[in-house]
Formats: C-alpha cells, sequence, structure tokens
C-alpha cells in the first residue's frame, strides 16, 4: 500500500515548476492583449529586417551580373557590342543608385 501524503507535507516541485515559477516562486503573466502587443512588435521587427536583407540581396546580385556584364564588354573588340555591353553594365548600376558608391 502506497504511503498517503498529508496536505500539511509540502510536495516537491518539478524541475519544470522550479523553472517556470523562477526563484521568488511567482510567474509572470501576461494579459492576451499585452501578448498581442509583443507579437506585433516582433514580427515588424523580423519583417523590417527581412526587407533589408532583401534589398541588400538584390544589390549585390545587381553589382555582380553589372560586373559580369562588364567583363564581357572587355573582352570584346571596341566597337557596338563592346559599348552596348558597357551601358548594359551602367544601366544596371544605375537601378541601385543609393547603394553605389
Amino acid at each position: 500500500m502506497k504511503p498517503v501524503m498529508h496536505s500539511h507535507e509540502p510536495a516537491e516541485l518539478s524541475q519544470l515548476q522550479r523553472q517556470l515559477l523562477g526563484q521568488d516562486n511567482v510567474v509572470k503573466f501576461y494579459t492576451q492583449q499585452e501578448f498581442d502587443s509583443s507579437m506585433a512588435i516582433a514580427k515588424a521587427e523580423i519583417m523590417t529586417v527581412a526587407i533589408q536583407t532583401t534589398k541588400r540581396a538584390l544589390m549585390i546580385e545587381r553589382q555582380a551580373c553589372a560586373e559580369l556584364v562588364y567583363k564581357l564588354a572587355e573582352a570584346e573588340d571596341e566597337g557596338e557590342v563592346a559599348t552596348a555591353l558597357k551601358n548594359a553594365s551602367e544601366a544596371i548600376l544605375d537601378r541601385i543608385p543609393s547603394q553605389r558608391q
């Protein structure tokens, strides 16, 4: 037969309970509105980083394409094709004027 635990005997807390309750044995609970507000801020920050990262990736890709086209122009003999390729390279770079240095 199992011993019966009496209500005056303190029950031992599990590791999870101790982590949740913390040192002060108090859990901080948030209202749904507070949670939703924090979640909205976090989502906005994630979207901002995603947009900035995408813009940067596009700029890097355009720069690489422009360099590739320019190298093709350099490989051509001077003439209409070389001039057209150099113009194409400049046109690609002109699409990113704010990032171009």
